[in-house]
């Protein structure tokens, strides 16, 4: 045995990085950069609570998906600015700013495995502060100087509200078909994916072409990631989300297995979805009941299928991007987005 085989028998393989590890690897510079840019930006000279609150979400552990795709984004278009730091940390105050409310508007007490903002302070405290990131991110995006930035950053921030809206007006509401659902998710989730990769190109002047590439891939990738929470949050494959399973359930949200469920619901199966959805009078075993019609009708397995047929569409979209290390990251990122199905 050679020396080098030897080593190879002696040293135990390391795992493997996960995508959203390679391309944080790949941006570390960057990233280095977008959060000193947070850090400075989520600051207040006369409300202290600012930056507690902001800093209490920001550095939770979150993976930085949606800045790192503004990045990647324009790296892949090859953008020689600065700029772009300033984008990712916009994306990355509205996403924080929508949780921030998302949290009081759901009543949650649990955010990415970690005790809610407005658990630990209040709702007021969560509310307004998002506001204040969303006056930031707006602040951001203007010193980029492109009017056209400015314009996919502020649409996004439009459709997330309306998304979230919308999501309102379908909770508790049985009738809920696949196509509202599509526009709740695409609003509330895939809006600012979409938003990310797109804005990034621009901002990189890249040929049309590319920009609708990247914009496709975004939107593809977020309406995938939101699916996927979804089909977790009836159980999955048991893997951990950071809330509690049977959230969306006890919301008396429409997500998608249960719209699918419901479609093919009998006489009483159609009772049961009544008085646990629309009119919220469950019980402690209801839940289990649920996952047990979501299995009969096989809503699970085709919600599944659904995720994991838009996370092909984000790969396809990216054939139409010239070759580069980055694109090969967003490409396994999308296969990552659906890892947790299985």
């Amino acid at each position: 045995m050679s020396r080098q085989d030897a080593m190879t028998t002696l040293t135990p393989a390391m795992p493997a990085q996960a995508p959203h590890e390679r391309l944080a690897s790949y941006l570390a510079t960057d990233l280095d950069q977008v959060n000193a840019l947070i850090r400075a930006r989520m600051a207040s000279e006369h409300a202290p609570r600012i930056p507690e609150v902001t800093a209490h979400l920001i550095e939770a552990g979150g993976k930085r998906i949606r800045p790192m795709l503004v990045l990647a984004a324009s790296h892949l278009c090859k953008y020689q600015g600065e700029h772009h730091h300033h984008l990712a940390a916009t994306v990355e105050f509205i996403h924080t700013a929508t949780l921030l409310h998302d949290d009081v508007v759901d009543e949650s007490a649990q955010r990415r495995g970690r005790a809610t903002a407005n658990l630990l302070w209040d709702n007021k405290s969560s509310v307004l502060v998002g506001d204040y990131l969303f006056a930031r991110a707006f602040q951001l995006m203007v010193e980029c100087g492109s009017l056209r930035v400015l314009d996919i950053l502020s649409n996004a921030s439009a459709t997330i509200a309306e998304g979230e809206v919308l999501q309102l007006t379908t909770a508790q509401n049985t009738a809920t078909s696949e196509d509202q659902y599509l526009r709740v998710i695409r609003g509330k989730t895939a809006a600012l994916f979409s938003a990310a990769t797109e804005a990034g190109a621009v901002l990189a002047a890249a040929p049309e072409d590319h920009v609708k590439a990247l914009f496709d891939y975004g939107d593809a990738l977020g309406i995938s990631f939101q699916i996927v929470d979804d089909w977790l949050d009836y159980g999955g494959a048991g893997a951990g989300i950071g809330k509690n399973i049977g959230d969306d359930f006890r919301e008396g949200k429409l997500t998608l297995p249960v719209i699918r469920a419901i479609a093919a619901a009998d006489d009483e199966e159609r009772s049961f979805w009544e008085r646990v959805i629309t009119r919220g009078e469950q019980k402690d075993a209801d839940f289990a009941t649920a996952q047990a019609i979501l299995a009969r009708h096989g809503a699970m397995e085709s919600t599944r299928q659904e995720a994991l047929a838009w996370s092909a569409r984000a790969q396809e979209a990216l054939t139409a991007l010239p070759e580069h290390p980055l694109r090969d990251m967003l490409n396994d990122l999308a296969d990552y987005v659906v890892a947790r199905l299985y």
